[in-house]
């Protein structure tokens, strides 16, 4: 058989979607690459390398799904799926060599094995992404549009959205709400005269909500902002102000969007510590 790899591996390069990571490990199997240096690159995450082969990999849904099921009788799925959303650039390449790990082991679990260094950085991704959903479960803030959808614009470190919808979706189960990662450029939306639907990923938006949401506010909600702010303000006791342990639940990063923050006097002589 004719080398046309060379010796120092393969960087395998794909959409960056679940089915196009997928697809690239098929790709690896399929032209019997395990063995070799295998490099699974995102899209956008390809830097250009002198002494690897690069090679684009299509997205190919039978072969996603055959990959997918096979993945379903060796791993747990949502581990795999976890890890994944953490876009971390490397994590493409580990979650393979922990398929081919478990695969080469069929009687162990693998994924127990902390000492792998595959399966340690699969965990700490997945503990990484387990963090992250616990705070956007915590820190959306809607505002009740002019339509009467709740809207919320979030900024996560990593794509956490597919694993909120279902406790939003029971939580506001009697709303119509949206939630759009202004980073990823995409958002999940809840119809609640049409609860079959279930949570839909929505792109095209109205511009103006990620622009200044305010100018399609529904009546009442600047009086509840104004409410909510007022509370805030009101419940902060300045000899308790403890502005690391402040920081540490509530990081600096999630502040633009919340409501509160947004009322909040940091001139104030009690609250500049918090600045």
């Amino acid at each position: 058989m004719v080398d046309l790899f060379g010796d120092d591996g393969v960087a395998l390069v794909f959409d960056g979607s679940f089915e196009g990571w997928l697809s690239a490990v098929f790709y690896a199997y399929e032209h019997r690459l395990i063995g070799r240096h295998i490099t699974v690159v995102a899209k956008h995450d390809e830097i250009p390398h002198l002494f690897l082969t690069t090679l684009q990999v299509p997205t190919d849904e039978k072969k996603a799904l055959r990959v997918l099921d096979k993945i379903r009788q060796i791993l747990d799925l949502r581990q795999v799926i976890w890890a994944f959303l953490s876009e971390d650039a490397t994590i493409y390449t580990h979650l393979l060599s922990v398929v081919v790990h478990q695969l080469n082991h069929p009687n162990k679990n693998v994924m127990q094995n902390y000492a792998h260094p595959d399966v340690l950085v699969v965990h700490q991704c997945i503990k990484k992404v387990g963090r992250e959903r616990h705070r956007m479960q915590a820190f959306v803030r809607f505002e009740c549009t002019d339509n009467d959808v709740y809207f919320a614009k979030v900024n996560p470190d990593f794509n956490v959205l597919p694993l909120i919808g279902d406790f939003f979706a029971k939580r506001f189960a009697d709303q119509s709400w949206l939630i759009f990662d202004v980073v990823r450029g995409y958002g999940i939306f809840y119809d609640h005269t049409n609860p079959k639907a279930g949570v839909r990923e929505v792109v095209d938006i109205d511009q103006r909500l990620l622009d200044d949401s305010s100018t399609i506010h529904g009546e009442k909600e600047p009086i509840y902002q104004r409410l909510w702010q007022a509370y805030f303000r009101h419940v902060t006791i300045k000899e308790r102000i403890n502005t690391k342990h402040h920081i540490a639940q509530m990081p600096r990063r999630y502040w633009q969007y919340l409501t509160e923050k947004k009322g909040f006097d940091y001139n104030h002589p009690a609250r500049r510590n918090l600045e």
